[in-house]
């Protein structure tokens, strides 16, 4: 989606130099704020298309400014953080970041997930789609019918409510916890242990080899991500 608007949030200039050279060289429109109460306002008087957002801010931290913004906006939000701070990572994704990067990252890594971020905005895998297609593996959201090529997958009802809630939300990393919350009610957010076995039999069904998924990635520490081609 070339001449989307990026917001860039990052304190350290060098990041902000980098992004807006590398974005704008693939025809992005670059917005820069080195705080988290300037991002604020930027994303309010702007309405960017995608956040990319450092968890480390002066002013307002990024949690904050992920609190803020999605008490009236759905924007991508793409989080920056550093390998030490998991926990505030899986906080963020948790109050609505879509997407994290761990420092340092690449370029190329970077403009894969904003244009996942942007497909998946605009609708290309979502609750209302009927029909749900990834390579050969097709869910029919009306008639709760799965099938992976000619073969017609039978699920649990809770297998196919895990597979739904992933891929209704291909290329987003959702937390155990959100998950957990969704499928199995907020009485069971904790209990990890329940969420490995559903995924090892989805992955067995749907034959998804976890050294080198095809659909459900492991996002380690944190939660899983249904694959959609970047």
């Amino acid at each position: 989606m070339s001449g989307a608007r990026i917001l860039v949030v990052d304190d350290e200039v060098q990041i902000r130099r980098l992004l807006q050279t590398g974005l704008g060289g693939y025809g992005y429109e670059v917005e820069m704020a080195a705080d988290g109460m300037e991002a604020v306002q930027k994303a309010i008087a702007w309405h960017p298309d995608v956040i990319v957002l450092d968890l480390g801010l002066p002013k307002l931290g990024g949690l904050d400014v992920c609190r803020a913004v999605r008490g009236w906006s759905s924007v991508p939000i793409i989080v920056l953080s550093v390998r030490d701070s998991e926990h505030d990572k899986i906080t963020a994704l948790d109050l609505g970041a879509d997407d994290y990067l761990t420092k340092p990252f690449s370029l190329g890594e970077l403009l894969a997930r904003i244009r996942v971020a942007l497909r998946h905005a605009a609708g290309t895998a979502g609750a209302d789609d009927p029909l749900l297609i990834f390579a050969d593996l097709q869910i029919d959201i009306v008639r709760r019918v799965v099938q992976l090529g000619e073969q017609e997958v039978h699920l649990t009802p809770t297998e196919y409510d895990l597979l739904k809630l992933l891929a209704t939300h291909a290329g987003r990393v959702l937390t155990h916890t959100m998950i957990l919350r969704q499928v199995w009610g907020s009485a069971y957010e904790r209990d990890t242990q329940t969420l490995r076995v559903f995924i090892g039999q989805l992955r067995r069904k749907l034959n998804d080899d976890p050294t080198n998924p095809r659909f459900i990635l492991t996002e380690p520490g944190v939660g899983y991500r249904f694959r959609q081609e970047s």
